[in-house]
């Protein structure tokens, strides 16, 4: 029999996820591009690789926002709203510190998820995952655009016919029985429209800035002749997350439940269930940080004098707070005549620092603000320090009045969020090793 299917609150949408098995072991899987949680129990391969992982654990399956049997939404989900899905889903079924399975496209919300939440991360296990699909400078590995996106193009033409197995699953391209459940879930997972949105915002995903923030024990498997995801994508990302395992597996399926499959669960299991939970928080973590400066204060001050300006201060910081508090911001450090918070997304965090902006010229004041996303270190009494703190301040520095200026890290995590940016060009930051790509963000 199928397990229950029961819905957890992301914001206003409600996400479908099941718990099936009942060891002592808590792991979720997080899925693919498409799935339905009822329809995976109807192909039989599927349901004896998740019986098998739920046979040594609590195992947690769900839809991503859009797809399956979870709340349809106008477009693909960004990272960042698929961390907020993740953390839903793990608090309704009351999943404390769980292992993480990410599954191919899954597998960017796990490193993300697990960068930013070691303390609710017990491992991490990827497979046939990528922190970016195309091609990049100092990434060869990955494939060729405009040839990605022909495969996905002919995909979404002949949506819901179970075509494309031949790349997905080449073992198995002329098993019927397969097709048609692959086509059913297609039909279910996704429509058309979601699916052609969703491919066109794979071109430009990219995580690769944030592998070395994961430290949580990790384990990456990789199928020798998968066609989606190249073997050297599965090097690449177990030479960048800090003491990460490879293990190449035999076959050329990309589907992990196609072909050998007995292969990939005993290094599943083995690596789960011998593995030990690292003891106490990790001080290091993944966070955005956003430094936001007013301009011409001292000018300011020295026209409207002392009094005035601490009311106009008060206002802008009173202002600053319930924004932060919208947003889901942490205030770290208010001195002076600016702010700098930490948020656990950089969609937040820019979209924070837009409403600031209009809060401030309301009191006739300008700003300007920078938005940086990397590994700061956690300190006694809530303080943030590290590297990515400097480069966000220095950013901030780099900024034009009324200006939010954003790292590269940033602008590739937020993909898929609507926002918009304008390059500004390649930049040294003062203090800060090696040269950085800047973008402001439109309107």
């Amino acid at each position: 029999m199928r397990p229950r299917t029961r819905y957890a609150r992301s914001g206003d949408l409600a996400i479908a996820y099941q718990v099936v098995g009942s060891g002592p072991l808590e792991v979720v899987m997080t899925p693919g591009f498409v799935s339905h949680l009822d329809w995976a129990w109807e192909q039989p391969d599927l349901r004896r690789f998740l019986e098998r992982v739920a046979s040594f654990s609590r195992l947690l399956i769900f839809d991503k926002r859009g797809t399956g049997l979870s709340d349809p939404v106008a477009g693909p989900a960004t990272l960042e709203e698929r961390v907020d899905d993740l953390r839903a889903v793990m608090d309704a079924a009351g999943f404390e510190r769980p292992a993480l399975l990410g599954i191919s496209e899954g597998g960017a919300m796990t490193m993300l998820f697990a960068a930013q939440h070691p303390e609710r991360t017990r491992a991490v296990v990827l497979y046939g995952a990528a922190p970016r699909l195309t091609r990049a400078e100092g990434y060869p590995y990955g494939a060729d655009e405009a040839a990605m996106m022909h495969l996905f193009d002919g995909l979404v033409e002949s949506w819901g016919e179970g075509r494309a197995l031949k790349a997905w699953a080449p073992s198995r391209a002329r098993d019927p029985a397969l097709r048609e459940w692959w086509g059913g879930l297609q039909r279910m997972g996704a429509s058309p429209g979601m699916a052609r949105r969703l491919f066109s915002l794979y071109p430009d995903a990219d995580v690769r800035d944030i592998l070395s923030a994961i430290h949580v024990p990790t384990l990456v498997l990789q199928r020798r002749g998968d066609r989606l995801i190249s073997i050297e994508i599965g090097r690449y990302l177990a030479d960048h997350i800090p003491g990460a395992r490879f293990v190449e597996l035999d076959g050329d399926d990309h589907l992990f439940f196609v072909g050998d499959i007995d292969q990939p669960l005993a290094e599943i299991e083995e690596f789960l269930t011998g593995s030990r939970p690292a003891p106490g928080v990790p001080d290091r973590v993944l966070a955005t940080v956003l430094f936001v400066d007013v301009v011409g204060s001292t000018a300011l001050l020295a026209r409207i004098g002392d009094v005035a300006w601490a009311a106009t201060r008060a206002s802008l910081l009173a202002a600053a707070r319930r924004e932060l508090s919208r947003y889901g911001g942490t205030e770290v450090d208010v001195a002076g005549d600016g702010l700098f918070a930490t948020f656990t997304g950089p969609v937040r965090a820019i979209r924070c620092a837009l409403a600031v902006r209009e809060a401030a010229r309301g009191l006739g004041l300008e700003i300007r603000a920078g938005v940086h996303a990397g590994e700061v270190e956690r300190e006694a009494g809530g303080g943030i320090s590290g590297l990515a703190v400097h480069i966000g301040s220095r950013i901030m520095a780099e900024a034009a009045p009324g200006e939010v200026l954003v790292s590269g890290t940033v602008k590739d995590l937020v993909v898929g969020s609507g926002l918009r940016f304008d390059d500004r060009g390649i930049r040294a930051l003062r203090g800060v090793p090696g040269t950085w790509p800047v973008s402001a963000v439109s309107g």
